[in-house]
């Protein structure tokens, strides 16, 4: 499965991540990771990857954040400890 994950800004191309490239992300940092992605994911994908994280054993912490006054300005944000 593969999930884009937010842009930075206008201009910059959408990433996609693959679940062992955030897995891997995850084991290098020893603090876990916070990653976010663009609203362009179905929330369904998303709640999948966090059943698959949950079931290796972490931590998953996923949430909506609105950025703007428009209903359509949001993104996920994810914790993975």
């Amino acid at each position: 499965m593969k999930l884009k994950l937010a842009k930075n800004k206008d201009t910059q191309e959408i990433k996609e991540v693959s679940i062992d490239e955030i897995e891997e992300q995850v084991k290098q940092d020893r603090m876990g990771a916070i990653l976010y992605f663009d609203q362009e994911n179905s929330h369904k994908d998303l709640v999948e990857m966090v059943e698959v994280f949950e079931d290796k054993g972490y931590s998953v912490y996923l949430k909506e954040i609105r950025f703007g006054l428009d209903e359509n300005n949001y993104m996920y944000e994810v914790h993975i400890l």
